[in-house]
């Protein structure tokens, strides 16, 4: 695929249409926000995935990236964000466009392809660009980032609670669906007692008739694996349905075999199989189901707020202390310096920091080498948690619906970079108060 176009404010007039920087305020934090990022250092970055060749060249680099940023700073759907962006000429103007434009000079779905073709590792560069951004307005101060808190939540994915009696209907009705979209016939779809089954265990376990709930359970595993058994029969000389049936078939399997409390990785969601079942000690929520997140933040407020310095999806629920080795040299990458002190809580004990930061790493309730500073600081651990709080409930980590583990882990850059550029644009639009405020006061006459 060839490079994209790249848009250059050339200064064009047009006869019928009024420029955008004609008809806005200059003054409006998008439009002073859209002047302070490095906008071609973003479209080098996110260029390097395409190559010089034939083809319709892509969308630019400045449309996509600020549709992500605008998606994520006011919580929108793709859907949403689109409609407003028809409707906003400071949506417009921070994607680059010189005139107001009535449609939209793309499909919603560009946005889904062009974060696939993204990935993490480039995604990351908006988070470290509203970083920059910070500096560059004095919002943030390069010292701040020396000294940092880490701490772990979970992204809820975009699933049902899962129980074993709706996972197994579910999967039944999936494959038999798929089945007489192929056009096998099976000896039998289930779906009137499958229906009648997973009501009834429904009911006798909201009435705590235990025994009678295990046993329309037992009903529905016997219809799923007669289900999948037939389709197994139909499909074994048939190497193009046993693909297309491999994928369902091998997860309906799964679920049939697995049980309440066994170990290891289970099914939790037939189309995000990818989904894990993390406790987080909550008496609101004792279990989440999606993946966990690291989130590291300033130790000091900054002028322009408590920013986010990091975030990074963890696939495998892993242990907290054990995810420093890969956070550590990943956030000193992304923040273009050595970290000198992390303040972390006490699930981080026998942590596995890179052997240069060993001792540079505080758990809450550390007693060897605590001095009365750290201490002092320590009681600022917990800053990281109002920032976890804004980025889940305004920035779309509350609720990830991206597909696969690759949108796990962009959707929580995106989240974090979405709530650095909200605190960005609460600066601009302070910063330019104040500047009015002293230009008014200069230019009041001094009383005799």
């Amino acid at each position: 695929m060839s490079r994209p176009r790249e848009r250059r404010d050339k200064g064009e007039q047009d006869l019928f249409r009024s420029r955008l920087d004609q008809i806005i305020n200059m003054n409006h934090e998008l439009v002073r926000l859209a002047a302070a990022i490095d906008w071609p250092v973003l479209e080098a970055r996110f260029g390097e995935v395409y190559t010089d060749g034939p083809g319709m060249p892509p969308l630019p680099s400045r449309l996509m990236a600020g549709l992500a940023i605008l998606k994520h700073r006011f919580d929108l759907s793709d859907d949403e964000v689109c409609a407003r962006w028809v409707e906003n000429p400071y949506f417009q103007y921070l994607c680059g466009e010189e005139f107001f434009r009535h449609e939209l000079p793309f499909d919603r779905s560009s946005m889904t392809r062009w974060r696939q073709r993204m990935g993490s590792e480039r995604i990351a560069v908006l988070l470290q660009e509203s970083l920059n951004v910070a500096l560059k307005t004095g919002a943030m101060k390069p010292q701040d980032t020396l000294r940092v808190i880490v701490d772990t939540t979970v992204q809820p994915k975009n699933v049902m609670f899962p129980t074993d009696a709706k996972l197994t209907d579910r999967a039944r009705d999936k494959l038999v669906k798929l089945a007489k979209k192929l056009g096998l016939d099976l000896r039998q779809s289930y779906v009137r007692v499958g229906k009648k089954a997973l009501i009834s265990h429904q009911r006798y376990a909201h009435a705590k008739q235990f025994k009678r709930a295990n046993r329309s359970l037992r009903s529905l595993r016997t219809y799923l694996g007669r289900t999948v058994r037939d389709i197994s029969r139909q499909i074994c000389d048939d190497e193009e349905l046993e693909l297309i049936f491999r994928r369902p078939v091998y997860l309906a399997s799964r679920v049939l075999e697995q049980r309440q409390r066994q170990r290891g990785r289970k099914v939790y969601s037939l189309h995000a199989p990818e989904v894990e079942c993390i406790g987080k000690g909550k008496a609101h929520a004792p279990y989440e189901f999606g993946v966990k997140v690291s989130i590291a933040t300033t130790l000091k407020r900054s002028k322009g707020g408590q920013f986010a310095l990091h975030a990074m999806a963890l696939p495998g629920n892993p242990y907290d202390g054990h995810t420093l080795a890969d956070v550590i040299p990943d956030m000193e990458r992304s923040i273009g310096g050595e970290i000198d002190r992390i303040l972390v809580d006490a699930g981080y004990r026998g942590h596995n920091a890179p052997q240069n930061h060993k001792f540079k790493v505080y758990t809450a309730g550390q007693k060897r080498r605590v001095t009365p500073t750290i201490k002092r600081e320590m009681r600022r651990r917990a800053a990281v948690e109002p920032v976890i709080g804004h980025i889940k409930t305004e920035h779309r980590m509350g609720r990830n619906y991206l597909a696969g583990p690759q949108g796990d882990a962009v959707n929580a850059i995106l989240a974090a970079a979405g709530y650095n550029f909200s605190l960005l644009l609460k600066w601009l639009r302070v910063l330019w108060r104040l500047m009015a405020l002293s230009c008014i006061c200069s230019s009041k006459p001094v009383a005799a």
